[in-house]
């Protein structure tokens, strides 16, 4: 393993959070990962204790550099490679709480027939 450190992609990738190599480029030549506050390019070097923020769609993850690996090994070894934040970890929490609340809200029977439409226009005021 390199004391310099590793390419951030090629961490990115070997911890599991992209499945491909060329997707965490993108990501990154993005603006969705920030190295310490930072927008960094793919080919920055990442080094043990730096604290990385990612945004994969709706999902914020913040997480502290525990270990390097170029190579992806299975599931268990790359959770060995970081450490989420305990802030992180509230914040993921609380969106799927939120998600799964809006999921319970109930759906309409059926749509509004002819009349019920037209009483939407009206008060609506698209008449």
């Amino acid at each position: 393993m390199n004391e310099r450190g590793i390419r951030l992609d090629k961490w990115l990738w070997a911890a599991r959070f992209f499945r491909k190599r060329s997707l965490a480029t993108e990501a990154i030549q993005g603006g969705h990962v920030h190295v310490e506050g930072q927008r960094v390019k793919p080919a920055r070097r990442v080094r043990v204790g730096e604290r990385i923020h990612i945004t994969r769609g709706q999902e914020e993850i913040e997480v502290i550099v525990a270990g390097l690996s170029e190579r992806r090994g299975p599931a268990s070894e790359a959770r060995q490679l970081y450490e989420e934040t305990p802030e992180s970890i509230a914040r993921r929490a609380e969106r799927a709480e939120a998600r799964r609340l809006q999921a319970e809200q109930p759906a309409p029977r059926h749509r509004p027939d002819s009349r019920q439409r037209r009483r939407l226009r009206h008060f609506l005021g698209k008449d």
